[in-house]
């Protein structure tokens, strides 16, 4: 496989040409724009502004240039493969100029060793700044001067995090290092102090502007870990026997308004993140587990989706709007379960009821094409001090899929009103939709003989495309084997990624050919702008329309931050595993095979579903060699095999913090 193929495999979902510089000059000495899109090894990868082509580089050749970077370069010549080759000649933008790193000394002089191993650089820092930081120290290092390798370039200490293997240190630098601060400034807490001060009951006059359900039953169903509550569902039979089904979410634009410090913050963060031991939330304390939180028996502000529905869930009616609700109870996921199977238990009927209904919902949605990527997902039990005890799967329960589909529901309905608004009123209204392009017809065709080679098959149509249902027959092949995982996993990587764009196109996966974020502005910013037009839409307040451009800029911040938090939230999840094995090396686990390569094999421990290499020199019996085309490594005198999928008894030989690696051995 050349390397552009091998860059598609991993690149983003931007839309390239096949031949690459089809529509730019060619001679030497001609520069183009555009963006560094990742460094792998020692190749990085340019892709032009112009036509979305791609040019490899070699990192001796990078001119100081990081992924993300905006840079200019020129093209001299052809990898052996026929590709594109150029150097950075210079950096337009940086995408990153604030690193975390450890303190280290060398001959009497102190340097920043990043954190992440990607990174080609060590910061020297002299002793005036460096805020009196110390060896072993993890600190935010910013440069202040950018060198050429083999010289060092130059920075300051920003802030001394803590010392390293710390928890609290390790946890705060994943987070820090992605750009997300981990306090607020003062100027924000305040406004968040003042605000919650003034609104410890609900106003009076709130009350006579919006639609009071306080005496509909209301309930919050959450993790039991969760802190904040900020949607929830009610229920109530109509008079001619349909339902009145309500989603109600914390109107957190009632406090965070426009141009306001909190606003701006928001906005700044665009998300909370998630890290095993804490979260790092996108508003304060005050708002995001007091104020917006729809906390059992306290009058709140809510924003809401509320629909009639009959026996088979055709909505006969809907309604948007502001509300006074009063959560009625507060369910665990567990304990709503435990109430749906338990027919003497209080709210078993409502809940039971919602259940069935939810359960149609779905089914409607499965038999539109959308496609179930359900996968399991982990969870850390931690002692006091952050260290993982135990690592288990998380339990899918009726009851998470039941909050999805109300969630889903009052999402798809939000957007589809706001659209047919717009075309029906001829103005134009910014939004963050929730969109998901179709799967890129090359990615589908590698997807394809990645699973045929593990026996399975992919049905693609005539146009090379795969419709949902295609999807979901080919999940429906491996449901329960031992290659499931892997097979959805790299069918999540053959997709488009979900993004917020204020142009709609959809979202594939799910089947809806409306969707937008409505039901999550404690933690998301997308929610809190959908909410604010949507009151607009509803008072008939003028939209202005140089808006869009502050939408269209908003959508584009909150896909790359919720990128980020992504990122932020594996890495965290992947410390606490390579910390839990740490004291088990020598223990001999359950495994399947995950990945397969000229240097080693990589395999997954079943339970805790942490993954190491194992180095082919240590499978000792045989000389092994890399089979690409069938996903093996094959040994060439027993012809011993090992493949993609294949269940394996793999010993744990080291479990290294600091690189974030793990090391098996199969055992026979």
């Amino acid at each position: 496989m050349n390397k552009q193929k091998e860059y598609k495999k991993f690149a983003g979902n931007e839309k390239r040409h096949k031949t690459p510089f089809k529509n730019q000059q060619k001679k030497q000495g001609k520069t183009i724009l555009g963006t560094i899109k990742s460094v792998r090894g020692n190749i990085a990868y340019f892709m032009s502004d112009l036509d979305s082509s791609i040019v490899e580089i070699s990192t001796r050749d990078l001119n100081t240039a990081m992924a993300q970077d905006k840079v200019e370069i020129s093209v001299f010549g052809k990898t052996k493969s026929g590709e594109p080759m150029g150097k950075v000649v210079s950096v337009i933008t940086r995408n990153k100029k604030v690193f975390v790193g450890t303190i280290q000394i060398y001959k009497n002089e102190f340097f920043a060793v990043p954190d992440d191993r990607k990174i080609k650089l060590t910061i020297k820092i002299s002793k005036e700044k460096l805020k009196e930081a110390k060896e072993g120290d993890k600190v935010q290092a910013r440069i202040t001067k950018w060198e050429i390798l083999p010289k060092y370039s130059e920075g300051e200490v920003l802030e001394i995090i803590g010392k390293k293997g710390e928890n609290n240190t390790e946890m705060s630098s994943i987070v820090l290092d992605r750009g997300f601060e981990v306090t607020f400034p003062d100027k924000v807490e305040a406004e968040a102090t003042q605000i919650a001060n003034a609104n410890k009951t609900v106003p009076k006059e709130e009350f006579a502007k919006r639609k009071d359900l306080r005496n509909t039953l209301t309930f919050t169903i959450d993790p039991k870990t969760a802190k904040d509550f900020d949607d929830a569902i009610s229920f109530k039979i109509l008079d001619n026997g349909n339902y009145e089904i309500g989603v109600h979410i914390a109107d957190v634009s009632h406090y965070v308004t426009e141009r306001s410090e909190l606003d701006k913050e928001a906005y700044k963060r665009s998300c909370s993140v998630y890290l095993p031991d804490r979260t790092i939330p996108m508003l304060p304390f005050e708002l995001s587990d007091n104020l917006c939180s729809l906390n059992e028996n306290e009058e709140k502000l809510s924003f809401s989706a509320i629909f009639e529905m009959d026996k088979n869930t055709h909505i006969k009616s809907k309604w948007f709007g502001k509300t006074v609700i009063k959560s009625a109870k507060r369910f665990t996921y567990e304990s709503a379960q435990d109430s749906i199977n338990d027919k003497t238990a209080k709210y078993h009927k409502e809940l039971a009821e919602l259940n069935r209904l939810a359960k149609i919902m779905r089914k409607a949605k499965t038999e539109k094409g959308a496609i179930d990527f359900e996968q399991d997902e982990i969870a850390f039990e931690l002692d006091e001090k952050g260290v993982p005890i135990k690592i288990y799967k998380k339990q899918r329960l009726d009851t998470h899929k039941l909050v999805e589909e109300y969630m889903l529901l009052a999402n798809r309905e939000v957007a589809e009103f706001v659209y047919k608004f717009e075309k029906k009123s001829g103005k134009i209204i910014p939004l963050p939709y929730r969109i998901h392009d179709l799967p890129d017809k090359e990615r589908i065709g590698e997807l394809a003989i990645f699973v045929k080679a593990l026996g399975h098959q992919l049905f693609i149509n005539k146009t090379g495309s795969v419709t949902g249902k295609d999807m979901q027959a080919l999940f429906a092949q491996v449901e329960g084997k031992a290659e499931e995982g892997l097979i959805k996993t790299a069918a999540i990587r053959s997709m488009s990624k979900a993004i917020y764009s204020v142009k709609n196109i959809g979202h594939f996966g799910l089947a809806f050919e409306y969707y937008t974020h409505f039901t999550s502005p404690i933690r998301r910013y997308p929610d809190l702008l959908v909410h604010r037009m949507v009151q607009k839409i509803l008072t008939g307040e003028k939209i202005d329309e140089r808006n869009y451009a502050f939408y269209e800029n908003a959508a584009r911040h909150s896909t790359d931050q919720e990128i980020k938090s992504a990122e932020a939230e594996r890495e965290g999840r992947k410390y606490k595993q390579i910390e839990f094995m740490q004291n088990k090396i020598g223990q001999i686990f359950e495994g399947s095979i995950t990945g397969v390569t000229e240097w080693g094999i990589y395999a997954e421990d079943t339970e805790t579903k942490a993954e190491g290499m194992i180095k082919l020199s240590s499978l000792g019996d045989d000389f092994y060699v890399l089979d690409a085309k069938n996903y093996k490594i094959v040994g060439e005198k027993t012809k011993n095999t090992y493949t993609l999928g294949q269940k394996v008894k793999i010993k744990l030989v080291s479990a290294d913090l600091d690189r974030k690696t793990m090391d098996y051995e199969i055992v026979k």
